[in-house]
């Protein structure tokens, strides 16, 4: 592919993201929002993350971009084009098949709520491992608003570096707002944030890459335990607390099954920090005692009681998930209610 031939690719997977943005970008609360559309602008413009950025320009160019939205909520996603060949924007394998010899990564997914992603980035590298692919992107080409940092799906892993580091800067920029003495702030202290923010950004993200990955390849896990059926569950649930408890559930289950056991395997407290520190609020409450084991861990110093932790709570999680499918099958759309109450008193 010639450079006017990437130039078309990329602009042809951006306009599927503005669609995508169109329909879902406006869910945020309004201040996740604004700060969610300063960073987009900022990736947009290529300033750096220390740049100041033009309050004129940046509600100029927000202005704009809600204006290109309002023309696109009801638009159809159109094919991903290369050469003369036209895919599927979520067909991912057959459209990696196309790229990566051309050094270039793509995705098209569903994410929570249903809501779909997109993304084209330089391919960093690729490998197979334990019977999945795992793409790494660097710089990105094309995004939409969320752009998650790691997505998986059909035997596929995709972590993206730009969209990782990313999301660091701007958890760097809430957590300053405040400066709570929390599991956040602790993992950024392990970091040179106040004295060079540019290599303490690389740095960290070089480090928790990593942990990124391992929830990933539990994510693979947990796909493989729980089957189709949990996805049509979730499209059942979009936007209720049976939606978030369930994806806690599954997070829950990936980290015990991986992330965790592996953590304790590292010398490595910062991640430990971040781990907990990303937590959601749903998570947190379907698991009190992953908080008890982490506070043990700072007062002692041993990562035992979080490994056991973990073994108990991937038995215990994946029990609660086949529960949570039961229930689905018993009463479709009309088991929110019922799944969310299980969670709640299924906590751990």
């Amino acid at each position: 592919m010639n450079q006017q031939q990437i130039d078309e690719l990329r602009a042809n997977v951006q306009h599927n993201c503005h669609i995508a943005d169109a329909r879902y970008g406006t869910d945020y609360g309004l201040c996740t929002y604004l700060l969610k559309m300063r960073e987009y602008f900022r990736w947009e413009q290529g300033f750096g993350f220390s740049s100041s950025l033009g309050k004129e320009e940046l509600g100029d160019w927000l202005t704009e971009r809600e204006s290109l939205w309002g023309g696109l909520e009801e638009v159809d996603f159109i094919p991903v084009r290369i050469g003369a060949s036209e895919y599927n924007p979520f067909d991912t394998k057959a459209i990696n098949d196309r790229l990566h010899e051309q050094g270039l990564v793509y995705s098209g997914g569903l994410g929570a709520a249903g809501r779909p992603h997109f993304f084209l980035g330089e391919l960093v590298f690729r490998e197979q491992r334990d019977g999945y692919s795992l793409m790494v992107s660097g710089r990105e080409l094309a995004r939409d608003l969320a752009a998650p940092p790691a997505m998986s799906r059909e035997g596929m892993i995709f972590v993206r570096r730009e969209s990782l580091r990313r999301m660091l800067w701007e958890k760097l920029e809430s957590w300053r707002w405040g400066r709570l003495d929390n599991a956040l702030g602790r993992a950024f202290a392990c970091y040179g944030f106040e004295r060079e923010l540019d290599v303490a950004l690389d740095q960290m993200t070089d480090s928790e890459l990593e942990l990124v990955l391992l929830h990933e390849q539990g994510e693979c896990l947990a796909g493989d335990l729980l089957g189709d059926r949990w996805n049509r569950m979730l499209l059942d649930l979009p936007h209720t607390p049976a939606e978030l408890a369930a994806r806690a559930v599954r997070d829950h289950l990936a980290d015990c099954t991986v992330t965790l056991p592996r953590l304790t395997e590292m010398d490595r407290p910062a991640s430990i920090h971040f781990f907990m520190g990303n937590l959601s609020a749903m998570r947190k409450a379907l698991f009190p005692a992953l908080q008890q084991a982490y506070e043990g861990w700072r007062e002692s110093g041993q990562v035992g009681p979080i490994r056991a932790l973990a073994e108990r709570g991937s038995a215990h999680w994946a029990r609660l998930a086949q529960e949570m499918l039961q229930l689905h099958l018993e009463h479709g759309r009309e088991a929110a209610s019922a799944i969310h109450a299980l969670s709640e008193q299924r906590s751990l």
